[in-house]
């Protein structure tokens, strides 16, 4: 009786030892699907990214992720993507995309695309109804195509631009944004927005911290030294440029 329950024992064994075996020879290693999102680099997926045009002079951009499903790899591989949907036609000329990369031993990363908002077929576009397009992978022999939230990714389109309440007067201690960045004008403000990466922002004279992020608050000595990082800014995009940076009115930019 022993030998009959050692003899079934044994045998079960030699039937799992093979399946797994037979499992891990038939594992595809070459096999690597790319999933892409806007969200966060955790995983979290939003509903869609947006990109305001009238935040950049020229070119802005929009951050997204991308990682792969399979084994990493000692070479590096490289996807590009494609845009398409309902506004794609009046958007494609304005986009930039690249060649991105999944550096060899990694399995994703950041990457960015751009829209330029000097392209667009008209100043007015997106500023009374939002765009929307969306991008997905270009079909290659490197990557299949990942899972279903993870194939494409959408992008609301807006291009407006209020004028700060506090450009040209502030009640004490808040200082207006005129006394050190000079008069208002839309593409003034679009440039500083493009190089500072601050919207809406306030100065104070009893600011503690030369930026209080949590409250978009900046204090008088780093009000002075963004207006020098503006003004070197735009002293290099004039150098760059055949012709000087111009507002709205057709008045040169100054800060």
């Amino acid at each position: 009786m022993k030998r009959s329950v050692i003899y079934y024992m044994m045998a079960a064994l030699f039937v799992l030892t093979s399946c797994e075996k037979n499992e891990l020879d038939s594992f595809d290693t070459s096999y690597s699907a790319l999933n892409i999102w806007v969200g966060t680099q955790t995983g979290a997926i939003y509903d869609h990214a947006i990109h305001n045009y009238s935040y950049a002079y020229e070119e802005g951009a929009v951050t997204f992720y991308a990682q792969v499903s399979g084994v990493v790899t000692s070479y590096d591989r490289s996807f590009r993507l494609e845009v398409f949907g309902k506004d794609s036609a009046l958007v494609a000329p304005t986009v930039r995309t690249e060649t991105y990369v999944i550096p060899a031993g990694s399995i994703g990363g950041s990457y960015k695309v751009y829209f330029n908002t000097q392209k667009l077929s008209s100043k007015t576009l997106f500023s009374e109804t939002d765009g929307e397009v969306q991008f997905r992978v270009v079909p290659n022999d490197t990557f299949a195509i990942g899972t279903e939230k993870h194939q494409q990714f959408t992008v609301v389109l807006k291009n407006y631009l209020a004028k700060p309440a506090n450009w040209d007067s502030a009640n004490y201690p808040r200082v207006p944004l005129s006394k050190y960045f000079g008069t208002y004008s839309r593409v003034k403000y679009q440039f500083m927005i493009e190089h500072l990466g601050l919207i809406d922002f306030e100065i104070n004279y009893n600011a503690q911290t030369s930026y209080d992020e949590s409250t978009n608050v900046i204090s008088v000595a780093y009000a002075v030294y963004l207006r020098q990082c503006v003004q070197q800014a735009l002293d290099t995009y004039n150098s760059t440029h055949n012709i000087p940076l111009t507002d709205e009115f057709g008045v040169p930019v100054t800060f």
